[in-house]
């Protein structure tokens, strides 16, 4: 058996799957899981196998029947989002509905929502049950999964990583912004979310290999020109910022150029 990183068409969703034959990237696939099916794209061939039984298996590749039910499902989705957004407001229920979706089976309706606390929807899947007369599942995901689901078009003007090649959300923390000496205003390093953007990670590993081999600000550094204090840096550049001791004007030095004393 081989296995594959796929993305669900409906939600735009990660997943290993198994498979007995092979596909190329790319690919679209019927995937069928413990309890229904789905479309979703072949993003990567992986090299371990995994072993687990219950693994979801792609079943075939993608017919034209299979494409032309799952538009239909698209277009049966979107009354049944109306439906359930109202059904919310009338029972005011704390969450914010934000997709839905059919699996390619119509085995059941799938309802993605966000909520900034434990809400009961019981009676809301039953009414929903009743209204559209199949098996009725609410999903609690997180503001990033929102954005990822969703897609934007972020600060840079590309659309969101997440909703494009990302596969899992990596860890992101305000370090990485500090390495790379970017404005901590939290409007300029935060995503479509609300939080950091995922792309600080990218490039964070190059900043810190770069900020090792200079002199911290603060630290007392010897130059041709006499002894001084280095005010500011440029990581990329490998350019230091010196104030010398015997001027007040701060003069821009290669890091070739100087030699930390201890």
């Amino acid at each position: 058996m081989k296995s594959y990183q796929v993305s669900f068409i409906t939600n735009n969703q990660m997943g290993i799957v198994v498979a007995a034959a092979s596909y190329v990237v790319g690919a679209q696939v019927v995937v069928q899981t413990a309890e229904h099916q789905e479309i979703a794209t072949i993003k990567q061939e992986l090299t371990e196998t995994e072993n687990n039984n219950n693994q979801p298996t792609i079943i075939r590749s993608v017919t034209k029947t299979d494409l032309e039910r799952q538009q239909a499902n698209q277009s049966l989705a979107e009354p049944a989002l109306r439906f359930a957004k109202k059904a919310i407001a009338d029972a005011q229920l704390e969450m914010k509905l934000i997709s839905t979706f059919y699996t390619l089976d119509r085995h059941k309706l799938i309802f993605n929502f966000t909520a900034a606390k434990r809400v009961d929807f019981r009676e809301l899947v039953r009414e929903l049950a009743r209204q559209f007369k199949t098996r009725i599942e609410l999903r609690q995901v997180g503001v990033r999964d929102e954005a990822k689901i969703l897609g934007g078009i972020g600060p840079c003007g590309r659309q969101l990583c997440c909703h494009t090649f990302l596969g899992d959300f990596i860890p992101v923390s305000i370090k990485m912004a500090k390495n790379q000496s970017l404005s901590l205003n939290p409007v300029k390093i935060s995503g479509l979310c609300g939080r950091l953007m995922c792309c600080l990670q990218y490039e964070d590993e190059t900043y810190v290999a770069y900020k090792k081999a200079l002199p911290d600000i603060g630290a007392r550094v010897q130059t041709a020109d006499g002894i001084g204090k280095v005010v500011g840096l440029n990581l990329l550049s490998q350019m230091l910022k010196i104030r010398l001791d015997s001027h007040q004007v701060a003069t821009v030095y290669a890091a070739t150029e100087v030699q930390k004393l201890a």
